[in-house]
């Protein structure tokens, strides 16, 4: 059998090999398609550094490695092959494990360090320390599996492999291995040891399990591949693991040796194939398995590693690998139960292993080394060819150039915005939801008004998944959160059953999590309430962070989504797809026996708001803080107490700031859910969206005349107006009336308007008026019958979660009015100071309900009006207009001027939408100091509350100014092709 496999071939399906022949960063076509996918931020280079780098250590560039490998000692020659563990945290000088690490490095002359936890500055500092003490620089290497966060607090975390596959686009992992290594390169790290290359294909394994990428070869292979290439793009070598495969047991190796009986024919065409196509295509480091694999060896019960059939003849003869071969930790069980450690690293150094990972004892293995080759069992010339190996790789690769890390520059290369957008879009786009009965995605407050979450999780914290409430609390108001888990008591589960049969909706969170020692079921203690959750009839879904094949213990539920990972970040890039704020499109890629197969997966669309940062939607941070510097120039300028700013783009709410007070006396800050007397820009959310919907649902016509409503407007000069003109404000009818010096009651006043003279003929001068507007919504009431607060209260923004958009926000009570800022002191009308209230005084003696002005909102609401604008019409899933209603209404309509029906659109010359905003932007701007600008081509809104008219509403002189300075200042921000 041995003499059958030394010259082996692989069968790879040619198709897969092209892939990867011709595949480049962005060239490689995904496995699965989604209707909508999500576009994975732009990979930006970190800004300089403001201060000065340290002075360069200058190394010897054209040193010879056979002679330092001649001037090494036997001894020394051993000890480069240890790399050992150390921890990245701060350490006091005189800890014992630290001066025995320091002698390791110092006395012993190790030539490596597998860092383990810590942190971006303690770790540095460690590697400076360490680096100092190395005669010869230290190999420095890491696992970072799901990136440098896998060891590393503080550096940028990724979705595990499994997750990333389920993407679908090979080019995230390309994206996870280049960050991963920019953030090693930075923290002083060579070696990353990933990607795992094994095919998970037992779903009972217990330490593999999302760490593969998948549960059949090819996908495995593609996208080992683009992370490879991701690390090899900035000079981090990468390691596959674990070599043949540790993807078929059930057995932890940490915890015993597994063993695999496949005979080599299954093993080549399933196992091998990622190792036999990455080496292909120039592979330079691999790790071994604790794996015994008696059906391919004649040395019974030997793990992989200490096995000379896997890796000399395998690897090394039949594959063609001639980089490096690192063993994987030798403290690990599945070694220790059987082999002392010297033995163990003679053994791995015959089998043809390079690096000996983690030794339980080093200084009795480099002895027991020393002696094997003076004894003659491995020839020093075996020693020679894997320390050259490993020299040769510490120049090629750098170090000897430059091994310590540059502190001043970890601030600017580690977790940036930039890597942090990135991270989030893929953990988004890996959301993979499995079932969806009941129609339950997209969430919303319209079908399910009262949301419990239960978490389960094998710990006893009573805190564990608490984040998964606070996010869902982001998109639904009326969310309750419990726990079980461990300590949870028989009167808490009943509790906790009693909450879900009173809910419309139960979220089971599955925090079980995928760690070594560990099984990966639901606990007996916790299965039997978990399972019960699932019979109350109340529509049911389980999200399964960290093991996906949680969903065999809960097969009732009425939906199965994956999340992959109980990491913070994952839990909170996943709940936005589930309101329709992301587009999900994941797709399995491991098959869940008797449920799901490979490439199961639903998709929706992204379609309601997301609350996310800047640098998701391609706009730079460090650029829109110039917005803060604006607006508090003009509260110095006392053009406003206060206000607030917000940015929506993509579908996402990227800026959302306060600034200044509500008033002058400087006592109440302002907060970015504020909420703002909106003034005219109830012309275009309130009443021009009524007439949209007239129109859309064939109730209503712009041609029709305003006398077939308004029987005052049936007479020769008036009889032809039309609904088109009073939106495009050439109705002829004037600017505004005053009225209420003299009118109180909203009869009143209306019937004065019905009545008011036209100031020019219908049709030929433009003259912005109020009073078409207060018409206009009162064409709605009688169309409807409802007046024009009910109307779009009812059919917009209560289903759209609009919850602070609203007239008379007064009448709702404290918890409303405490978030209204004054907008004047009223002695003209006697209404002294106003607040809380509509401003103007027509729409105020009109109940305050008018077509013109009264509607309060705030940034938040706005920015969910604008996506439903942009989305054509749709939001969360709901269809609320037409798109073509919307291309209609948000288009230069007018003969005189730049004006769409209801919309202002931007103008040649001075706009206050700024000179950068596009040609097709439209909006509104309120007398209060707000505006609203859509920019059609950017798929972005920029918005803007103030109450500038307070104290009185001759101050704020610069108001429109500062909008367009606004305006141009976010617009900067735009990350184009040239950052």
């Amino acid at each position: 059998m041995i003499n059958q496999i030394t010259h082996i071939k692989i069968v790879v399906p040619a198709i897969l090999i092209l892939s990867l022949v011709f595949s480049s960063c962005r060239t490689s076509e995904p496995i699965t398609e989604v209707r909508e996918k999500e576009e994975t931020p732009v990979l930006l280079e970190p800004s300089e550094s403001p201060l000065e780098a340290p002075e360069k250590i200058e190394y010897d560039t054209d040193l010879n490695v056979d002679s330092l490998l001649a001037s090494m000692s036997l001894r020394e020659k051993i000890a480069q092959l240890f790399v050992v563990p150390a921890y990245g945290s701060f350490t006091y000088e005189n800890e014992a494990r630290y001066l025995r690490l320091k002698r390791l490095v110092r006395d012993q002359k190790i030539g490596g360090i597998i860092f383990m936890q810590g942190d971006v500055y303690g770790q540095a500092v460690m590697t400076n320390q360490l680096q100092q003490l190395a005669e010869i620089p230290l190999w420095i290497t890491q696992d970072m599996e799901f990136g440098a966060a896998m060891r590393v607090r503080g550096t940028t975390r990724f979705t595990p492999a499994m997750g990333i596959a389920a993407t679908g686009d090979p080019q995230n992992a390309y994206l996870k291995g280049k960050i991963t290594a920019k953030e090693a390169k930075a923290l002083g790290v060579h070696q990353v040891f990933a990607p795992v290359l094994d095919v998970n294909n037992n779903p009972d394994n217990p330490v593999i399990n999302v760490r593969s990428f998948a549960g059949e070869p090819e996908t495995v292979s593609i996208f080992g591949n683009h992370f490879i290439r991701g690390l090899e793009s900035e000079g981090i070598l990468a390691t596959a693991k674990h070599f043949p495969g540790h993807g078929d047991t059930n057995i932890d190796s940490h915890l015993a040796l597994p063993t695999i009986s496949h005979d080599y024919d299954r093993i080549n065409g399933l196992e091998l194939v990622p190792f036999r196509v990455n080496i292909e295509h120039g592979l330079q480091s691999v790790m071994s398995a604790h794996i015994a694999y008696p059906g391919i060896s004649e040395n019974i019960g030997r793990p992989s590693t200490l096995d000379e059939t896997v890796l000399n003849r395998i690897l090394i003869d039949s594959l063609g690998f001639n980089g490096l071969v690192v063993t994987d930790g030798l403290e690990m069980q599945g070694i220790t139960d059987h082999y002392s450690p010297g033995e163990a690293v003679v053994l791995s150094l015959l089998a043809g292993a390079d690096l000996m990972l983690i030794s339980p004892d080093e200084l009795t293995a480099i002895a027991d080394v020393e002696q094997a080759v003076r004894m003659g069992r491995i020839s020093e010339e075996r020693i020679d060819r894997s320390v050259q190996k490993l020299l040769t790789l510490k120049k090629e690769r750098g170090v000897f150039e430059q091994p310590d890390v540059d502190i001043n520059r970890l601030g600017l290369e580690i977790n940036t915005l930039n890597y942090q957008a990135i991270a989030n879009s893929i953990a988004r786009q890996s959301l993979t939801v499995l079932r969806n009965d009941r129609n339950i995605l997209p969430i919303t407050e319209a079908k399910f008004p009262n949301v419990l979450v239960v978490t389960v999780a094998d710990d006893r914290s009573g805190s564990t998944g608490s984040n998964l409430a606070r996010e869902f609390r982001q998109y639904h108001e009326r969310v309750t959160y419990r726990n079980i888990d461990r300590r949870t008591t028989d009167e808490e589960k009943e509790s906790i059953l009693e909450a879900a049969r009173n809910a419309d909706l139960v979220v089971i969170g599955s925090f079980i999590m995928v760690r070594s020692h560990q099984p990966i079921q639901l606990p007996d203690e916790l299965r039997d309430i978990t399972v019960e959750l699932t019979k109350v009839n109340t529509p049911s879904m389980l999200m399964a962070f960290g093991n996906p094949y949680i969903v065999r213990d809960l097969r009732d539920v009425d939906s199965h989504v994956l999340a992959w990972s109980t990491d913070a970040n994952q839990v909170r890039q996943s709940v936005p797809g589930l309101f329709g704020a992301a587009n999900i499109g994941g797709k399995l890629t491991a098959e869940i026996p008797g449920m799901y197969q490979i490439g199961d997966g639903l998709e929706f669309n992204h379609t309601s708001l997301r609350f996310d940062i800047p640098e998701s939607v391609a706009l730079r941070t460090e650029k829109l803080i110039e917005v803060d510097l604006i607006m508090q120039q003009a509260i110095d300028d006392s053009v406003f107490p206060g206000g607030a700013v917000g940015v929506m783009k993509d579908g996402a709410l990227v800026w959302s700031e306060g600034y200044g007070y509500h008033d002058y006396s400087k006592t109440q800050p302002v907060r970015d859910s504020d909420v703002y007397d909106l003034a005219s820009l109830t012309k275009v959310m309130s009443t021009t969206t009524a007439i949209m919907k007239l129109v859309d649902d064939g109730r209503l016509s712009l041609d029709d005349r305003v006398a077939d409503y308004i029987s005052e407007f049936d007479r020769d000069d008036k009889r032809d107006i039309t609904i088109e003109q009073m939106l495009l404000h050439t109705s002829g009818l004037p600017a505004f009336r005053t009225y209420v010096d003299r009118l109180k009651t909203r009869g009143e006043i209306l019937d004065a308007i019905r009545n008011e003279p036209l100031e020019a003929a219908p049709g030929e001068q433009y003259t912005y008026s109020d009073l078409g507007f207060i018409l206009l919504a009162e064409i709605v009431e009688q169309i409807t019958g409802d007046r024009i607060d009910r109307f779009v209260r009812n059919q917009f923004f209560r289903s759209m979660n609009m919850f602070s958009t609203r007239y008379n926000p007064a009448s709702s009570g404290r918890w409303m009015t405490r978030r209204i800022p004054p907008t004047e002191i009223d002695d003209v009308y006697n209404r002294g100071t106003v607040h809380g209230v509509v401003h103007d005084e027509r729409a105020y003696f009109m109940d305050g309900v008018a077509g013109h002005a009264g509607l309060f909102s705030n940034l938040r609401d706005i920015a969910i009006f604008s996506q439903m604008i942009l989305n054509g019409g749709e939001y969360a899933g709901r269809r609320y207009l037409s798109g073509e209603i919307i291309e209609t209404f948000t288009s230069n309509q007018s003969p005189l001027n730049q004006r769409a029906y209801g919309y202002d659109m931007k103008s040649d010359g001075f706009s206050s939408a700024g000179s950068l905003t596009g040609a097709n932007t439209f909006g509104h701007t309120g007398f209060t100091g707000t505006s609203l600008w859509i920019d059609p081509d950017e798929n972005m809104a920029i918005i803007i509350l103030t109450n500038r008219t307070y104290p009185n509403r001759d101050l704020g002189g610069g108001i429109g100014r500062l909008r367009a300075d606004v305006a141009d200042a976010i617009m900067k921000s735009l990350i184009n092709e040239e950052d």
